[in-house]
């Protein structure tokens, strides 16, 4: 196991860890923040890639999927 994907165990937890603090103090910025390294370390687990990649990869991700909600636009 190479050092990004340990690196993106470790993020899954410690996004886990915030996302039940901000449960605990219902703090729904904390929930989000939580949920997103959980996401981040998923993405560098299974792709090996460095965290600064892993973060570009879903803010583009994001970018471009930005309205996929938007059911007002049909």
């Amino acid at each position: 196991m190479n050092l990004d994907r340990w690196v993106g165990t470790w993020l899954q937890l410690r996004g886990k860890m915030k996302e039940r603090w901000g449960t605990l103090i219902r703090d729904p910025l904390a929930i989000d923040a939580g949920a997103r390294d959980q996401l981040l370390g998923r993405i560098q687990q299974q792709r090996g890639t460095s965290k600064e990649e892993a973060d570009r990869q879903l803010t583009d991700f994001m970018k471009r999927n930005r309205d996929w909600s938007d059911l007002s636009g049909q």
